[in-house]
């Protein structure tokens, strides 16, 4: 039988959610309430939910970092892979998706803020003061940091949260895949381009980083990784 990954893709997905994701009424409810209060529809994958959340266990991770909230949706995943062990601090900043996030995190039973800690405002604003907290001694440095926020600042995300990491801090950015083939620079090894995150985490000595390709039911796509030395 041959297979055709540009038509099955979608197919296996669903295969593998059916017999590898319990099914859970919090995240269910996350995805509709999120829907129903008007938030697009850019949240990952039950899957990718659940590959992020199993790389948090692996990593032992106790504090972990998530850049762009929406309607909480990953935020829970990592929550629960952290019940009753770490914390989740979350940076969000539109006001009504937090809103909503906290109102989906709350219905599956997160406590907000002590297990999940949702901050407003843009995250290059909200990056320094987490920096400032850790270097005062009054938060841990993050064990795990999940970036899914806007594209442009990819490369300026992670360069905080090489920062903010713990040694061997896990960083994990969703989006780079597409990020960098959309770009026009893409394949012109322009030095110039110092939004291209896969040249900067290349030249970066702090961290040993790779990207894996991926498609699924969000299409071709993949994610960059790194961890910090």
């Amino acid at each position: 039988m041959s297979l055709d990954p540009t038509t099955q893709h979608e197919t296996v997905d669903s295969y593998v959610a059916s017999h590898l994701i319990r099914k859970n009424e919090g995240l269910d409810h996350a995805y509709q309430n999120s829907t129903n209060q008007g938030l697009p529809m850019i949240a990952v994958s039950p899957i990718q939910g659940k590959f992020t959340s199993l790389l948090a266990t692996l990593s032992s991770a106790r504090n972990v970092l998530e850049i762009g909230t929406l309607g909480g949706y990953s935020t829970i995943w990592f929550a629960e892979a952290l019940k009753g062990r770490g914390k989740v601090t979350s940076i969000e900043i539109d006001s009504h998706r937090r809103d909503v996030a906290i109102e989906n995190l709350r219905f599956a039973g997160v406590q907000v803020p002590d297990e999940v800690d949702v901050r407003l405002g843009a995250a290059l604003d909200v990056l320094p003061t987490l920096k400032s907290e850790i270097e005062q001694g009054q938060r841990e440095p993050f064990d795990f940091i999940f970036v899914d926020a806007d594209w442009d600042n990819q490369a300026n995300y992670f360069d905080y949260a090489v920062e903010l990491s713990a040694k061997r801090g896990v960083i994990y950015v969703d989006n780079a895949v597409r990020n960098l083939v959309e770009r026009e620079s893409f394949g012109k090894g322009d030095p110039k381009d110092a939004t291209d995150l896969v040249a900067r985490a290349g030249k970066d000595d702090r961290v040993d980083a790779i990207v894996m390709q991926t498609v699924g039911a969000k299409e071709y796509d993949g994610f960059l990784l790194a961890i910090v030395k």
